[in-house]
């Protein structure tokens, strides 16, 4: 589909800007001359949190110098994106947030207090993981067509376990709905961690979770794995068919992490940012780690990115439109 041709050209554009050492032009050679901090408007320990520590791990090592983490979480990331907002322009500041930061929000909160496309300086969509779509072991559909049926024959019975209001694996739920003519029980936790808990305790029959949270757990048959919303197999899974091949087209969805500056960076500046952000994504060991916990590295330049968020936020506002959704 469109949208994943843009990020599977991302990380070949983007390498082709990278030099061969660290920073080597000499228009940016004074960046970064102090400590970089990078907000990630979640808590710790989750996926932008995961994202941010290991390319900025690299990246120091890369430019020789300190870069640190700052965690404000809050208001479906929008504390954060909105501190970043209002820092100065100078590649001192830095946000990595989730697709919800990027394109959720903006279609979502009539409210939001920041415009993801007017005030940023889009950098890189660094890392990208499909959704997986599971059950519990004893909930009677093994396949995506039989929980159609089943969904069809018990409307609104059926729970659908989400990480939150408006999450990536609540829209997916809804888009899925959408799609099949059917309807489910939303059932929002306060993060992906809760609403996997009580999938594998029994309390809540199916979710669209991200691959690298429930991979072990279908593994080790906790969960039963229906379909993954990549738009070819996954190897962590690979007897999972896709949502294609299981029947539903044009349900390809990634949960995505991407990093961003204040408007108005030195082109120079940006220039480096973009850059360092690529190639330290891209290093064999980080790129080793993301692929552990189930993400693939696609290391976008900005301009790719600029396009991307367009149509996802186009994407996302028609679910949400459709889904009549809004938060809680």
């Amino acid at each position: 589909m469109k949208t994943t041709t843009h990020l599977a050209k991302g990380l070949t554009l983007a390498l082709l800007a990278i030099a061969a050492s660290p920073i080597t032009s000499t228009h940016a050679a004074d960046y970064p001359d102090h400590t970089v901090t990078v907000i990630v408007p979640f808590s710790a320990g989750g996926a932008s949190d995961t994202t941010a520590r290991l390319i900025t791990t690299k990246m120091a090592e890369r430019v020789k110098q300190s870069v640190i983490i700052e965690n404000r979480a809050g208001a479906n990331g929008a504390i954060g994106a909105l501190a970043v907002k209002q820092a100065k322009p100078d590649g001192y500041t830095l946000l990595v947030g989730s697709i919800g930061v990027f394109a959720i929000n903006p279609a979502l909160f009539k409210d939001l207090r920041y415009d993801p496309q007017a005030d940023f300086d889009l950098l890189s969509v660094a890392v990208r993981t499909p959704n997986v779509l599971v059950a519990t072991p004893s909930f009677p559909a093994n396949t995506v067509k039989e929980l159609i049926a089943y969904l069809k024959a018990n409307p609104d019975k059926v729970t659908f376990a989400s990480s939150g209001t408006g999450s990536s694996d609540h829209l997916t739920a809804a888009m899925f709905w959408q799609k099949t003519g059917t309807t489910g029980l939303h059932v929002p936790y306060k993060g992906g961690g809760p609403a996997i808990n009580d999938l594998i305790g029994g309390h809540a029959n199916v979710s669209f979770q991200n691959l690298g949270a429930v991979a072990q757990a279908i593994k080790g048959g906790q969960l039963k794995a229906l379909a993954v919303t990549s738009d070819k197999r996954n190897p962590t899974l690979p007897d999972v068919p896709t949502m294609e091949e299981a029947g539903v087209k044009d349900l390809a969805v990634y949960s995505w992490q991407a990093t961003a500056a204040p408007k108005g960076l030195p082109p120079a500046v940006k220039a480096t940012l973009e850059a360092e952000l690529a190639a330290s994504a891209n290093s064999p060991d980080i790129k080793a780690k993301f692929e552990a916990i189930g993400f693939d590295v696609v290391a976008t330049n900005g301009e790719q990115f600029r396009t991307f968020l367009a149509e996802e936020i186009a994407r996302w506002k028609t679910v949400i439109e459709a889904g009549k959704i809004s938060p809680e």
